[in-house]
């Protein structure tokens, strides 16, 4: 029995180059059909982080009119500012350097947003803008009467899966909240 299994060990001393390059080729297949899905992942994650951003500054514009008189709202942009001494975690997307380029900007009186998807003239009292790193725009306007509309911009984007496109449209959609 000793000597069959040394026979037989003696016989197999390694793979051949056929099942090496099957083995290579099979993992080469395996990477090309998750790379993309990883990548698809990673644009997804990026979206998801500046929509919560917007909200977040969205927070501390409202916080920022409760502490200062109902109403009363103020622009931001820049990592130094009213809303990041509120909220500390936006100065990283306020920041010139930062990939978001998140800014808060005030209406003048009087002014219809032109992201308003519905086309309704009502008065802008702040909108929130903030550009994913895979160039989606997303705006969060929100009007003197209360109502907020969440848009979303695509022209530019290499990965749109963060925007629900509207129906006709190639460019524009709305974001969840």
């Amino acid at each position: 029995m000793l000597t069959r299994l040394r026979h037989r060990a003696h016989g197999q001393e390694g793979f051949t180059l056929i099942e090496l390059l099957v083995v290579i080729l099979i993992i080469g297949i395996l990477a090309a059909v998750a790379i993309p899905a990883f990548l698809n992942q990673k644009g997804k994650a990026q979206d998801a982080n500046v929509k919560s951003d917007v909200t977040t500054a969205q927070t501390a514009e409202e916080t920022y009119s409760t502490n200062n008189g109902a109403g009363s709202y103020v622009a931001a942009s820049g990592s130094s500012n009213s809303l990041t001494s509120i909220e500390p975690t936006l100065a990283q997307a306020m920041s010139a350097s930062g990939t978001e380029q998140l800014a808060v900007t005030l209406a003048a009186p009087a002014t219809t947003s032109p992201t308003d998807p519905t086309g309704a003239s009502s008065t802008v009292a702040y909108s929130v803008k903030a550009t994913s790193p895979s160039k989606v725009v997303y705006y969060l306007t929100k009007y003197q009467d209360g109502g907020v509309a969440r848009t979303c911009d695509v022209s530019s984007a290499s990965n749109p899966s963060g925007c629900n496109l509207n129906s006709g449209s190639t460019t524009l959609g709305t974001w969840g909240s």
